[in-house]
């Protein structure tokens, strides 16, 4: 099984955290509130919007292969990088991923 470490974040993770034996085949972002990591997830994990983007530090080779739907919205996340995924989109593999959440995030619904 995989092993997910979320580095610190002042606001949602202040310590960081390692989360072992991260079954395979399920969302980061489901794994990460399973965990107590209150990550944002505005649209209910379907994709629709950017606010749980996370950076892949460590593992992004691993990840399947963004969609053009993600994509799109990745292109309205704060702090975008180019190891930058949603955490809804994408699912855990067999390699350990190393994952930062930024600090920010834009929620369009919400600041409209």
């Amino acid at each position: 099984m995989t092993k997910i470490t979320v580095l610190p974040n002042k606001d949602i993770c202040p310590s960081g955290i390692v989360i072992d034996n991260v079954p395979d085949d399920v969302s980061i972002c489901k794994i990460l509130l399973d965990n107590d990591v209150n990550i944002e997830h505005a649209c209910g994990m379907v994709g629709a919007c950017s606010t749980c983007h996370i950076i892949i530090k460590e593992g992004f080779l691993s990840l399947e292969r963004s969609s053009d739907l993600e994509d799109d919205m990745l292109d309205k996340a704060w702090g975008l990088s180019s190891n930058s995924r949603l955490a809804c989109q994408c699912k855990v593999s067999k390699s350990d991923l190393s994952i930062e959440i930024p600090r920010y995030t834009v929620n369009h619904a919400k600041e409209k």
